[in-house]
């Protein structure tokens, strides 16, 4: 029986393409094998590799050399601690989303072993530091359209390593952070609730401001969260309710501008945060 012409060629081209992909496969095996010393070398020569890249802050490498020692030594003191690391060298190479995973990883396995205060204080600082340490700079942007979910998750690991360990090493920064984490959650709704203030949607500016005093109290952002009810009510033609939150913000904060009628037009740089350095 004769094949015919478009069928052999069709077998000959994938015949070509399968021997091809065989040999780069071949190829790519025996200079990964030829170069790789990291397939020979002890756990602790891999261990102190993985250290010294660190030191060295070449957290490629120190990544690259506690992931090949965990996966050939998958048991024992120096992969635990290895992993630690690994999550260490990813964070600082801003691979945050491995590093959480490396790190929700070891909490579940070893979730009695003596560093995982430690876990916890660095799952916090992945998600404080996303987006290039945001909260450690003057922030000009519209922060309405900054998502919160990161800086919510952060202010929950921090508050898990507190309820766990509240007298860990990393337990008074990380109430520190937390302090801060609050403040720039309260200021990021309350630029919500100026952003429907100046656009005269009184009903919402109130009760976002309502929500601040109620979720963040004792944040610096309650002072003009009272300011904005005061304002929203009166240009609502509630008196009452102005009156009544006229009385709390009089009370609490007699030298806010707001009371001697200079708000929210006193400022033009609301939106912008202060440095953390001096945030309380």
């Amino acid at each position: 029986m004769r094949v015919p012409f478009r069928t052999t060629a069709v077998l000959r081209l994938a015949l070509i393409v399968l021997l091809a992909l065989l040999a780069g496969c071949s190829l790519f095996n025996r200079g990964a094998k030829k170069g790789d010393a990291m397939n020979t070398m002890s756990v602790e020569e891999l261990y102190a590799q993985g250290a010294k890249a660190i030191d060295n802050r070449n957290y490629d490498l120190a990544a690259r050399s506690f992931q090949r020692l965990i996966s050939r030594f998958p048991f024992g003191a120096y992969t635990e601690q290895s992993q630690l690391n690994l999550a260490y060298a990813q964070y600082k190479s801003n691979k945050p989303d491995d590093a959480y995973s490396t790190l929700n990883r070891f909490i579940k396995t070893y979730p009695t072993h003596r560093h995982v205060d430690y876990a916890f204080y660095l799952r916090g600082l992945v998600n404080f530091n996303r987006s290039g340490g945001f909260l450690e700079r003057y922030v000009g942007q519209d922060m309405t359209k900054r998502d919160q979910a990161t800086l919510r998750q952060s202010f929950d690991d921090f508050g898990a390593l507190i309820a766990r360990y509240p007298h860990s090493a990393y337990a008074t920064d990380s109430r520190q952070r937390m302090v801060a984490l609050r403040n720039t959650m309260a200021q990021s709704e309350l630029h919500i609730a100026l952003y429907y203030y100046k656009r005269q949607a009184y009903v919402a500016a109130a009760n976002r401001a309502k929500d601040i005093i109620e979720t963040y109290p004792q944040t610096p952002q309650v002072a003009d969260s009272l300011a904005i009810m005061y304002e929203s009510y009166a240009r609502m033609g509630q008196a009452k309710l102005a009156d009544d939150v006229k009385r709390v913000l009089e009370l609490n904060y007699p030298e806010h501008p707001a009371l001697r009628g200079k708000w929210p037009h006193y400022r033009s740089n609301w939106w912008k945060l202060i440095p953390l350095s001096t945030r309380s």
